[in-house]
């Protein structure tokens, strides 16, 4: 049987495990890795440490689709949609620049449930199914022979036939092992030029009887230099339960985050929250704060045409994937993984 390791458990490397045990007709064992402590990725939910507040999304606010991401993806749609992951967003986004042609949704548990919801679809109910392993951080690809070696951080290395990388380029680029060695001039020039924006987020947890007084469920900033965008996370996400406090999210510009990017966390959160009570004075006291770095944001500049992957090796098969290979969006991400898919269905189908 196959062994196939996905390297990521944000969307892509979710929703890549969930329709290869979908689709794929032969029985193949998946694993899939993440150095963290919980799936996600930038699609990140926080629960916060008292348990009287709602979590609040650290990473992506919402999901945004055009009309023609609507119909191309419509199976997805669906299916998120009749499971009560995704509701249609009804609140006020001030300084929203609207398109006719696109409709924003909501994850009312987090944008976190999405990625879980596409993890829980691959579970391992049989021999095609997924296993999840949490703090596995990859740190090396080696060849050997019909198949890949993959070094971890902390642990033995394991042995798979097929590897597929949906971390962020720059991590990708620093693996050690044999990658260098079968990326062509071509693709490595095509991966030097993916550029992220990086920026900081804070979420703040308050207690119930707090009181948020702000017409909107969240508010793009235009004239502060350190903030950009605002929320009232548990509103935004139709989420505000009898009893739970209200969570508050705010996201810093890009510009702030690339000047700031290597100072600690501990030093910005007081300067945002300086910023935050310029902007919204008399907030409530908070619970907690939770402050996070977002190293690699959104994808700025993607790989050249938006190739959706990059075959590295087809034997044994060594793929990228992920949001720098189509665009930073829920419906890039899609792509991404579709495009994997059709990779690794011909590659394993065709495995002896």
């Amino acid at each position: 049987m196959s062994r196939v390791l996905i390297v990521g458990a944000g969307l892509t490397g979710s929703l890549c495990a969930c329709l290869l045990r979908r689709e794929l007709q032969v029985k193949v064992h998946i694993e899939v890795w993440d150095k963290a402590r919980g799936a996600g990725g930038r699609m990140s939910t926080s629960r916060p440490p008292d348990p009287s507040s709602h979590s609040a999304d650290l990473g992506a606010q919402y999901i945004t689709a055009t009309a023609a991401y609507t119909r191309s993806h419509h199976s997805l749609y669906s299916e998120l949609l009749s499971a009560g992951i995704l509701q249609p967003l009804h609140g006020l986004i001030e300084g929203l620049r609207q398109r006719d042609d696109t409709k924003d949704y909501v994850t009312p548990l987090g944008t976190c449930s999405v990625v879980k919801h596409f993890l829980s679809e691959s579970d391992s109910v049989d021999a095609s199914g997924a296993d999840l392993f949490f703090e596995r951080h990859v740190t090396g690809l080696f060849r050997r022979g019909a198949s890949w070696e993959v070094q971890r951080k902390q642990g033995d290395s394991e042995m798979f036939d097929a590897v597929v990388l949906t971390m962020p380029v720059p991590q990708i680029l620093q693996l050690q092992g044999d990658l260098g060695h079968f990326l062509s001039a071509e693709q490595q020039h095509q991966l030097h030029q993916v550029v992220y924006s990086s920026r900081f987020a804070i979420a703040l947890f308050f207690p119930p009887d707090a009181i948020l007084s702000v017409p909107w469920v969240a508010k793009y900033v235009t004239d502060n230099s350190c903030i950009r965008y605002v929320a009232v996370d548990s509103r935004k996400r139709n989420a505000d339960t009898p009893g739970l406090g209200p969570s508050l999210v705010v996201h810093t510009s890009v510009p702030f985050g690339m000047e700031h990017l290597e100072w600690d966390k501990e030093d910005i959160q007081p300067i945002i929250l300086k910023e935050l009570h310029k902007l919204l004075p008399g907030l409530p006291q908070p619970i907690s704060i939770k402050c996070q770095k977002w190293r690699y944001s959104q994808v700025l500049t993607s790989v050249p045409g938006c190739p959706g992957h990059m075959t590295v090796l087809d034997q044994p098969l060594l793929v990228c994937g992920g949001d720098a290979f189509s665009h930073s969006n829920f419906d890039g991400c899609v792509e991404s993984a579709l495009s994997m898919l059709s990779v690794l269905k011909a590659s394993l189908t065709a495995a002896p």
